[in-house]
């Protein structure tokens, strides 16, 4: 059974930093394209970050320059970097992973980061 599990968000004052975690367990991530996406109330679901199994990265443009996406494959881990923080990034954060030519794609439950002085 597949399962995504995050970690590491929480409560943090503008301008501070969170990283993200993402361990998976049933799939390899180096052979999935895996991603960050978040979810604020009221609010659709939205791309974050994405890594392509071959390492090719791609960001939202309201968090280039400030968050990095990056992974560990020997752990088998994924991490979402994220610096300069600041109260429109509040959301919960969910982990991805998608591997389109075998049809598979897994979400974790999500970890809440709330950006507020």
């Amino acid at each position: 059974q597949v399962q995504l599990v995050e970690s590491g968000g929480g409560l943090v004052q503008p301008g501070g930093s969170l990283r993200l975690s993402c361990a998976a367990s049933g799939i390899i991530f180096s052979f999935y394209d895996v991603g960050w996406y978040r979810q604020a109330p009221g609010q659709q679901r939205e791309l974050v970050a994405t890594m392509s199994s071959v390492g090719r990265t791609n960001y939202a443009d309201s968090v280039k320059g400030r968050f990095t996406i990056s992974s560990d494959n020997i752990n088998n881990m994924v991490y979402l970097q994220m610096n300069s923080l600041k109260p429109e990034d509040t959301a919960v954060y969910y982990c991805n992973a998608e591997r389109l030519v075998i049809r598979h794609n897994y979400w974790g439950q999500g970890t809440q980061v709330t950006v507020s002085s």
